[in-house]
């Protein structure tokens, strides 16, 4: 796994915690895709695989209920950030890269997901729709987040492609945006 594979991981923690870890415990137990190096090949005993299974089940239905939703997603805001670090420094240590170094840059990707979806997307969508559309995103969030770990794992390229797209297209937006100001 490279860089980008890390990224995407620790990205789609910020999403849901549990679904990136589960991802590269299985394909590192089940596949040659994903090779994981001391302490990080825990994360393919079938005990921990056990309770990743339990704990996103857990995370998949709290997160359905309305108000118990609200209450994940505190929780999740000390959770989701640790698993992105635990995911980004599991990722990259076959780079060569500080484990202190890729498990802040893990941390800082999940909780920047995180933080948007908590503190801004979602109360906007509870706000509009009444609470009537937050358990669909909260399904879409979790397609978002299998999709976006196994294509980490699978194709690193296109990870690499879709941050490329978004940091232009954030540039445009803040280039026509500065130019509307000015006009």
């Amino acid at each position: 796994m490279d860089i980008f594979t890390a990224f995407g991981l620790s990205a789609s923690a910020g999403l849901n915690a549990y679904i990136p870890l589960l991802v590269v415990a299985l394909m590192a137990r089940f596949t040659d895709w994903v090779e994981l190096r001391s302490p990080w090949d825990t994360l393919s005993n079938p005990w921990v695989i056990g309770v990743l299974v339990v704990l996103s089940l857990v995370e998949f239905f709290a997160d359905k209920i309305p108000a118990v939703n609200h209450i994940n997603d505190a929780i999740q805001t000390f959770v989701r950030p640790v698993a992105g670090a635990i995911v980004f420094a599991a990722s990259t240590s076959l780079v060569d890269m500080s484990p202190v170094l890729a498990m802040a840059a893990g941390l800082l990707v999940a909780g920047t997901v995180h933080t948007a979806k908590a503190a801004a997307v979602r109360p906007m969508i509870t706000a509009t729709t009444g609470g009537a559309a937050n358990t669909p995103v909260s399904i879409l969030e979790d397609v978002i987040s299998t999709a976006l770990s196994i294509l980490a794992v699978v194709i690193p390229v296109l990870i690499a492609a879709l941050v490329i797209l978004m940091l232009t297209t954030l540039i445009w937006w803040l280039w026509r945006r500065a130019n509307r100001s000015q006009v």
